[in-house]
């Protein structure tokens, strides 16, 4: 069975060859050294992991042994502990000798050969030096970089790159010393070839065994030796949930060539039949892209033939277009995503991100910058899923939507500070249906130019910034007023100016630098009746510390608010005197508005709705983030209505995190009127849970015969229910994995889709059952794999 081509540890990989080269380069140089003046060292800051091909060439090799005899075109022996050392290898043997006019070399008695970290060992060796084929008796080996090791009765070379082993035996768990090894899970197998040209074996009549029991077996399959990618069967997943019953996906991949492979993802589902998927990508030098698709004629569940695809292109067009005359940087970006109805993002929980959402994008980009300017052209069109008993109002499609900017920073003009000049225009045309908008199609150009320049000091700055903001419209049918075209010109004034004040502070015995900082912002935009004016792209702000010090409280450029407001804050922060990390920050702010804000927001008929702000005082927010040890994590933000006197909403949350593959995080997140919801987290190992938890193991966790509990909950307070549920156990035995997780994960308001995934996976060879990797990744806060890739081993540290 195959992997895919991002394992997570290198698989082993057999050397062949270096048994001969060692006998041959080891006696025959012999008369040599005896001949040779002395030896050179050269100086290296660091040890080499190889030499190179030329330096192998005229290496040295050190033999050594109780007894050595022999005769030039003849037949040499070394007896009593003997020894061939090379810069790569060792060999060591009871008795080792070399025929030169056969070639034949033989080793016998406690034969060890070490070469590069993997060490292979048997009774006896036969080998000819000239043709690399020979023959090695009951022999074991054990793989640096994978943690692989084996046994045969025997093992058979076929040349440089080849080696057949006979009832042979493969895993990744630790050998026992004196003891028959039967490890927890191995490959046993009539035959095993190793081909070190396409860095794979394949076994035959291999059964995959787990506990002593046989759980996996065909008459031929094929594994990789090493990381690189081969095409072939890869693990297959199994999962069983509610919706589609037991599925059973047997991927195969296809490595077509160096930069563009193929994956086919057929899926059978017992309660609505087969899904036929596939995921092709690409690279180049100045390209790079992924399709993945899939289809499932006759779906059961809605009687009707079922399809989603996803598609991502990225170019670079920079040097075409410099071909041609042109400059700058130039790219085109492709971001298109459909599928076959709107219950596909429910029916198909595991289509990926992309696919699961209501709103599908389909984008295509051009974008262009040289110096201060910059262009965009698109076309973006939307995919929308609707749920009967949730309806969403599409949005516009931009098609086309073009943008041009200018912008400058170092205008100088003998003014001290940095002075900003932006320029920008673009066109848009905005397409939907006009019977869901309630508003027309249409037309839109707009014209910003915006000047601003920032005085700056130690304790201080001033930002003054003027904004003059042009729209034209056009409409493909009349307004209610009877106009089939609008303008509007609006100038926007804003001023920024803020103190810090710095003193030395101790608090609970540690040293911080304390700031205080105060702020004040001023903006004011005059009144200009947009009531008649269609929304095509604006949504109000989310009320936080970043859009309080803002002149808008609109995104998008079809609504500008008249905003004559004063927003005063004041922040305090604990940094570390040493290290400048911020260790705790307090802040609040308050907007304060001179007079009405008239602009709303039309309602969801597309109507003018909405009721001007008359409050003087807008929310209080009240923010602090707390990290006293790189353990603990304490964030809160705090939106308080004064006039009502209650909070309006409110964010706490707590993160611990004492070590590696320990992590425990909580929210509690509340708005008036919405929502009120329960956030827990964690990754633990039981074992920390009644004690102090084992140190990390690079690449190993906390190392083997260690549960974990790993999971998440969101709970709603109002429904007093279970919202979406992620829980589950992983255990680790050192040379594998086992792992079980619950996923409850809410469809719509009434349904939701549950199912258990189980999987086993066997370190450095391949996994079987149902993934839920990225179900965790997704899911749980800071989720670490339990192996995660580490620098590989180096030779050094298996020296004999």
């Amino acid at each position: 069975m195959k992997r895919r081509p991002t394992p997570s540890r290198p698989a082993p990989r057999l050397a062949l060859a270096p048994l001969a080269a060692a006998v041959v380069g080891g006696l025959t140089a012999l008369a040599a050294q005896a001949q040779s003046e002395g030896l050179a060292l050269r100086p290296s800051l660091r040890l080499q992991e190889n030499l190179p091909a030329e330096a192998q060439k005229g290496a040295s090799a050190f033999v050594s042994g109780q007894r050595i005899e022999g005769k030039t075109g003849g037949v040499t022996t070394i007896e009593g502990e003997a020894e061939v050392r090379r810069h790569d290898m060792v060999i060591r043997a009871d008795r080792l000798t070399y025929d030169e006019n056969t070639g034949e070399a033989t080793a016998q008695g406690n034969v060890l050969i070490n070469r590069n970290g993997d060490r292979y060992s048997g009774p006896s060796l036969r080998l000819n030096a000239d043709t690399f084929i020979g023959s090695f008796e009951q022999p074991q080996f054990e793989i640096l970089r994978s943690g692989g090791r084996g046994d045969a009765a025997r093992l058979d070379f076929l040349g440089e790159d080849k080696a057949s082993a006979h009832q042979a035996r493969y895993s990744t768990c630790p050998r026992v010393p004196g003891a028959d090894w039967m490890p927890d899970w191995l490959v046993r197998a009539k035959r095993i070839d190793f081909d070190n040209v396409e860095q794979t074996g394949a076994a035959t009549n291999g059964v995959l065994e787990f506990k002593g029991v046989p759980i996996l077996g065909a008459p031929y399959f094929t594994f990789p030796l090493t990381d690189e990618r081969k095409s072939g069967l890869l693990p297959p997943s199994i999962n069983l949930d509610s919706l589609s019953g037991f599925e059973y996906t047997q991927p195969y991949y296809l490595n077509l060539a160096p930069n563009y492979d193929l994956t086919l993802y057929p899926t059978v589902m017992t309660k609505r039949g087969i899904d036929l998927g596939g995921e092709f990508r690409y690279l180049r030098p100045d390209y790079s892209g992924r399709l993945r698709g899939s289809f499932m004629p006759s779906d059961r569940l809605r009687n009707d033939d079922r399809w989603g695809y996803t598609f991502q292109h990225n170019q670079t067009l920079t040097d075409a277009i410099n071909r041609l005359g042109g400059g700058g940087s130039t790219a085109l970006n492709l971001n298109i995503n459909r599928v076959s109805d709107d219950n596909y993002w429910r029916d198909f929980p595991r289509s990926g991100a992309t696919l699961t959402q209501r709103l599908l994008p389909a984008d295509a980009q051009v974008s262009w910058t040289q110096g201060p300017w910059s262009l965009v052209a698109g076309a973006y069109t939307w995919q929308t899923l609707q749920d009967i008993d949730a309806p969403i109002i599409p949005p516009y499609d931009r098609v086309p939507a073009l943008s041009l900017s200018y912008q400058r920073g170092d205008l100088g003009w003998g003014i001290p500070g940095d002075t900003q000049l932006l320029l920008s225009g673009g066109y848009t045309r905005f397409e939907s249906n006009p019977l869901l908008t309630g508003q027309p199609n249409g037309e839109r150009a707009l014209a910003i130019a915006q000047f601003s320049h920032r005085w700056q000091a130690p304790g201080w700055f001033v930002e003054p910034r003027a904004r003059l903001h042009a729209t034209q419209y056009r409409y493909d049918s009349a307004l209610a007023n009877g106009q089939t075209s609008a303008s509007r010109a609006l100038p926007t004034l804003s001023l920024d100016s803020g103190l810090v004040f710095e003193r030395d502070a101790s608090y609970f015995g540690r040293a911080f630098t304390q700031t205080l900082e105060p702020r004040a912002y001023f903006t004011w935009t005059p009144y200009r009746d947009q009531s008649l004016l269609p929304n095509y792209d604006s949504a109000a702000t989310d009320f936080n510390f970043a859009t309080i010090y803002s002149d808008n409280v609109f995104t998008g450029n079809d609504r500008i608010s008249d905003t004559r407001a004063l927003t005063l804050g004041v922040s305090s922060r604990l940094l570390d005197p040493r290290t400048g990390a911020e260790i705790v920050r307090l802040g609040i702010a308050q907007r304060y508005l001179l007079r009405d804000q008239d602009v709303t927001l039309p309602n969801a008929a597309g109507l003018p709705g909405g009721d001007p702000v008359t409050e003087r005082f807008s929310d209080v927010l009240i923010g602090a983030r707390v990290q006293w040890s790189p353990r603990w994590l304490f964030d809160t933000n705090f939106q308080y209505n004064p006039t009502s006197q209650e909070s309006v909403r409110t964010t706490l949350s707590a993160r611990y995190m004492p070590g590696p593959f320990r992590t425990l995080s909580a929210a509690w997140r509340f708005q008036r009127g919405n929502s009120e919801q329960l956030d827990l987290g964690w990754q633990w190992p039981l074992s920390g849970l009644f004690g102090a938890a084992p140190a990390a193991v690079p690449g190993r966790a906390l190392g083997e015969g260690q549960w974990y509990s790993v999971g998440r909950i969101n709970y709603s307070v109002p429904d007093r229910k279970i919202v979406d549920l992620v829980a589950g156990f992983e255990y680790d035995a050192g040379c594998w994995i086992g792992r079980i997780v619950l996923e409850r994960l809410q469809r719509s308001a009434a349904s939701a889709n549950q199912r258990i995934l189980f999987q086993l996976e066997f370190t450095g060879f391949s996994r079987i059952g149902s993934n839920p990797l990225q179900t965790l990744r997704d899911n749980v806060p800071r989720y670490q794999y339990l192996r995660e890739e580490i620098t590989p081993p180096s030779r050094f540290e298996r020296h004999d």
